[in-house]
């Protein structure tokens, strides 16, 4: 049986540079940061004081009060991206199609906030005035069961959880399920909201965080020399995805096609990289194996990038081994450098800024890159966006644990 081919047809990204395609774009397109104080709660006994926030978010606009109150701040956030997303697509889920439309959302982490603020309550008051919701608000897969419920959609339904690389492990799963002929529509992406004192406190006591809390917008620096840390955000990405012929019959404008997916395991370390990216190579290899085409045919590389010192240093050197000398000639750009890593939802957030980078023929720069690092030395596209023809996009996504997943997206030919 053909292989059903699978297109874009909808984007939902709520990031903190900008809700919805328009402000988020802008901000892309003018290295606009995000990184800010923390005032989602007092860090002022943590090491690192700044992060990634949506300030304008109102679970208002997307919800009822009701339901927003019995939803951690993750799956709101995944909510509204899925609502955004199915609206851009002008998809109706409808008797006629809600069997064949499905939810594949994951979190990296999940509800940790109504964790905490469930355990505080349960030390203070005692377990009978626990929350009822407190299980169904935190889990995973509460971001795909509910917009699931809300929208209406009863085609598959599940997530991913795979630490950093859950956004980009649950786009390529959702493209394998249309391929396969089980949906003819998912909504895919992931979701987190994990800005709190617990899951901060871990990251600082990990040393994995910036520490530069007096220039924060300066703060997120991947493949910079003076890195020291990545930058927690919070979000959300959701896509439509579409068997083409399905598109098509209903009149769908379409972004863009994804045409590979690659998936790889370090076997290495709970935390850190592979040594010279050994299992990013292979997720990228296995990304161009599926998608049918060669190394030379890559446009434009979406890095993990998350200004690690390991992390971005073997990423540069998996991109070297293999695309060879050509690494050189093509650009790659860390868009977590304006509004931080957003964890389970960073994958996502930029497979949307890749297809649209496809569409407006531009590259997103990666923003304060100031000094050369040696084992760095790849065109980062510093500081400025940059016209360019893009064909075939590359998406890279690492996660704890050593979750690796690449994606591939095409400019839409018919």
């Amino acid at each position: 049986m053909q292989e059903k081919r699978v297109v874009v047809t909808g984007l939902g990204p709520v990031t903190p540079i900008g809700i919805g395609i328009g402000d988020y774009w802008d901000s892309l397109a003018n290295g606009r940061s995000g990184v800010g104080p923390i005032t989602l709660f007092d860090a002022s006994r943590h090491t690192t004081r700044i992060a990634a926030e949506i300030a304008d978010f109102d679970p208002a606009d997307y919800m009822e009060p009701g339901e927003a109150r019995r939803m951690d701040r993750f799956v709101q956030l995944a909510v509204a991206a899925a609502k955004i997303a199915v609206a851009d697509a002008g998809l109706d889920i409808d008797d006629g199609n809600r069997d064949r439309v499905g939810v594949l959302v994951g979190s990296g982490i999940g509800g940790s906030g109504t964790w905490e603020t469930q355990h505080r309550i349960l030390l203070e008051k005692g377990p009978g005035r626990v929350s009822p919701f407190f299980v169904p608000m935190l889990i995973a897969d509460m971001g795909s069961g509910q917009i699931s419920i809300l929208l209406g959609a009863r085609g598959p339904n599940l997530a991913v959880v795979t630490a950093c690389a859950t956004g980009t492990h649950a786009i390529g799963d959702a493209y394998n399920i249309i391929r396969r002929g089980e949906a003819d529509a998912m909504l895919a992406g992931g979701a987190e909201a994990a800005i709190g004192p617990l899951a901060t406190a871990g990251f600082c006591s990990a040393k994995a965080m910036s520490t530069r809390n007096d220039d924060p917008q300066r703060a997120s620096r991947p493949f910079d020399a003076q890195r020291d840390g990545f930058v927690m955000g919070e979000g959300a990405g959701v896509v439509v995805l579409e068997e083409l012929e399905f598109a098509k019959a209903r009149g769908a404008r379409i972004y863009g096609e994804i045409i590979g997916y690659g998936m790889s395991g370090d076997a290495y370390h709970i935390t850190a990289p592979a040594p010279d990216g050994e299992g990013a190579v292979r997720c990228i290899h296995a990304a161009i194996r599926s998608a049918g085409i060669n190394a030379e045919d890559v446009d434009y590389i979406n890095a993990h990038g998350t200004a690690t010192d390991l992390g971005d240093k073997y990423e540069t050197a998996a991109i070297k081994s293999v695309f060879g000398e050509r690494a050189y000639s093509i650009p790659v750009s860390s868009t977590k450098s304006m509004m931080g890593h957003l964890l389970g939802a960073a994958g996502a957030v930029e497979a949307i800024a890749c297809i649209l980078a496809i569409q407006h023929s531009a590259l997103p720069p990666t923003i304060n890159y100031e000094f050369p690092d040696p084992d760095c030395d790849l065109d980062y596209v510093p500081n400025e966006a940059r016209e360019a023809d893009i064909e075939v996009a590359l998406s890279n996504s690492f996660g704890f644990g050593g979750h690796n997943a690449s994606i591939l997206m095409r400019k839409f030919r018919g």
